[in-house]
């Protein structure tokens, strides 16, 4: 490292430092929906995350397809109300399995060590409420991963993908200006909560949404499955992602990257 200039490091969880592949969600969104008479995919589940998980719930109800099904279910158009009631379940449900899926992923306790040793602080952000993030911090706390402050879904009267619990997290940690500090995030929405508050983005993209494998799959991969890492790289990279790396170990070379730009008198 060149110096301090990087202030800040602020990470998401699920599919960044925790859960890889972002799987907890998933199989919440699908039951909840089967619940109540619709069927989706995983891979339908999968396209508006990164979102508070209300508007996550509202942006599947206006996919085509589900909304479709869910007027031949229900005899009416999906609604505000529908959002309301699905998500009155899906918290406590989401909440029951996120234990399930809180194995931090490989890199991030050895990564954030080194983030610390250079004086950089540990912020995060989450599409989680807090009813959910209360059993899952005890769990990466007894892991190792302890951030300096946690910003959550319905914290703030607006989250992803604006900028509110960005600023949230300026506040806590007392660091400015927003160019000083480097937003870690697996999804669209992720990045453009960064974006919107004005700091350097780093996508994820083996380890989160975009590719959906656990470390198991993942590990198993091979060559011929090339195309879904890039697909998932291209996703970040339109999204605005400054960098797009693997996973969280990889990371220090990329605020190496950031500290010279920043040195040289380069903004994100």
């Amino acid at each position: 490292m060149t110096g301090n200039t990087v202030k800040a490091v602020v990470f998401d969880w699920a599919g960044t430092v925790v859960d890889f592949g972002s799987r907890a969600p998933m199989g919440a969104f699908v039951e909840v929906f089967r619940r109540f008479g619709v069927d989706i995919s995983i891979d339908e589940a999968r396209v508006p995350m990164g979102l508070p998980k209300w508007d996550h719930i509202q942006a599947l109800g206006r996919i085509p397809r589900i909304a479709q099904a869910w007027r031949e279910a229900k005899g009416r158009d999906f609604g505000d109300a529908d959002v309301d009631a699905i998500y009155e379940v899906f918290v406590p449900l989401n909440a029951e399995v996120v234990t399930d899926y809180a194995d931090l992923i490989p890199g991030v306790i050895e990564t954030v060590a080194e983030l610390r040793a250079c004086g950089i602080k540990i912020g995060s952000t989450t599409g989680y409420t807090r009813e959910i993030m209360e059993r899952l911090v005890p769990i990466a706390a007894a892991q190792g991963f302890a951030p300096d402050n946690l910003v959550c879904a319905g914290d703030l009267p607006e989250g992803r993908p604006g900028a509110l619990m960005m600023y949230r997290t300026f506040l806590d940690l007392q660091v400015w200006p927003a160019w000083s500090v480097v937003k870690v995030d697996d999804t669209e929405p992720g990045i453009a909560e960064g974006l919107a508050a004005g700091t350097w983005t780093v996508g994820v993209a083996a380890s989160g949404n975009a590719m959906g494998l656990s470390l198991e799959e993942y590990e198993a991969y091979d060559d011929s499955h090339l195309d879904r890492y890039a697909a998932a790289e291209r996703r970040l990279a339109r999204a605005g992602a400054h960098f797009v790396i693997g996973s969280v170990a990889e990371l220090m070379d990329v605020i190496d990257e950031i500290e010279g730009r920043l040195l040289r008198g380069e903004r994100p």
